[in-house]
């Protein structure tokens, strides 16, 4: 075979296998794919993450359905609402529990978010210093909650100050009311005050401006969110997780008298629709290998809010462009390549 000859069947090799490698993808379902559209920034992540994948992937076309949590449930079990990228279980469990008893709805073995926490923090400079912005510790000595007492001076509530000020979440959730029995039952509210933001950005608010100062806080947050990405804090330990300490606090009025211990953390899970399941089983295979660990959510959620990403794609397809290696594993070769020839 001559030169030319030779160099024109390597192209047309080289040709052949791209064509291969980026065949028209086909969908299980000839209609939209259609997401919850739950307007939280982690849930709005996972979704633009997948909806990415679906679409590039496996050429399928995507819609997101808007809405709240429990409408959205009930979207799910009636099949207005195909898949759920957060399934809150333990946030929702008398209505999943009735939808899973019906059989129009499954839990995947897809995690959305690995750990999912809830705690008190404080930044990590007051208790190992940060030589780089000149701070030294304030706090040595403080680590868990039973430490706080010795610290209130430290914390000092501007408005009654004899006490520190603990900053719970927003009024009106269920963390203000958890917290509020637990600063009763850890016995701190004769050192603390209970100071309630009037909404979460304004506890954004606070935090921020204290982190920025290099000023002590101590406050509750949640996590996955953009303040866990952004700033380095320490979790202040309390007594082990434990089921039926849990339940009491939970359900109680009071948390005098009572014990109290760690929030649980919860493996956030993805739910489908049955019917939809049983049409679409290789992008049932997509959503069962789906896997996001938290730490990832939290610097997507950083870059959702530097940016301005309301929906989450730029931080989807900043995620799909820099971690090949978590979510190539979660899909055929071929799929993958086409999601990695969209970027």
């Amino acid at each position: 075979m001559s030169g030319r000859l030779l160099r024109y069947a390597l192209a047309a090799a080289v040709i052949l296998s791209l064509a291969e490698a980026h065949a028209a993808p086909s969908c299980d379902l000839d209609r939209p794919i259609r997401f919850a559209g739950n307007d939280w920034a982690s849930h709005q992540f996972n979704v633009a993450v997948a909806s990415h994948i679906l679409a590039k992937g496996y050429g399928c076309k995507v819609r997101t359905v808007p809405g709240t949590s429990q409408p959205l449930l009930n979207a799910l079990a009636k099949g207005d609402v195909d898949v759920l990228m957060e399934l809150w279980k333990e946030n929702n469990v008398e209505i999943w529990n009735k939808m899973e008893k019906t059989g129009r709805a499954i839990e995947t073995t897809g995690v959305s978010i690995e750990g999912a926490i809830q705690a008190w923090w404080v930044p990590r400079y007051l208790v190992e210093g940060d030589p780089k912005r000149g701070i030294k510790p304030a706090a040595p000595g403080l680590k868990s909650v039973a430490d706080l007492p010795k610290y209130k001076a430290l914390f000092r509530d501007p408005e009654q100050p004899s006490k520190g000020r603990f900053y719970n979440c927003k009024l009106g959730w269920n963390c203000e009311k958890v917290n509020s029995r637990k600063l009763e039952a850890y016995g701190l509210l004769k050192d603390y005050t209970n100071f309630r933001t009037g909404s979460g950005a304004a506890l954004d608010a606070a935090i921020a401006s204290a982190y920025t100062r290099g000023r002590p806080i101590v406050f509750y947050y949640w996590g996955p969110t953009w303040v866990l990405g952004k700033y380095d804090l320490l979790r202040l330990e309390e007594p082990p997780y434990n089921q039926a300490v849990w339940d009491k606090l939970d359900k109680a009025k009071s948390g005098v008298g009572l014990e109290a211990c760690a929030y649980p953390t919860i493996r956030v899970s993805i739910a489908l629709n049955k019917a939809f399941a049983d049409a679409a089983p290789n992008l049932v295979q997509f959503f069962d290998r789906y896997h996001m660990q938290d730490d990832l959510v939290n610097k997507a959620l950083v870059r959702m809010r530097e940016t301005r990403d309301r929906t989450g794609a730029k931080a989807a397809r900043d995620f799909l462009r820099k971690h090949p290696e978590i979510w190539s594993d979660w899909v055929p070769a071929q799929v993958a390549a086409r999601v990695k020839a969209s970027l």
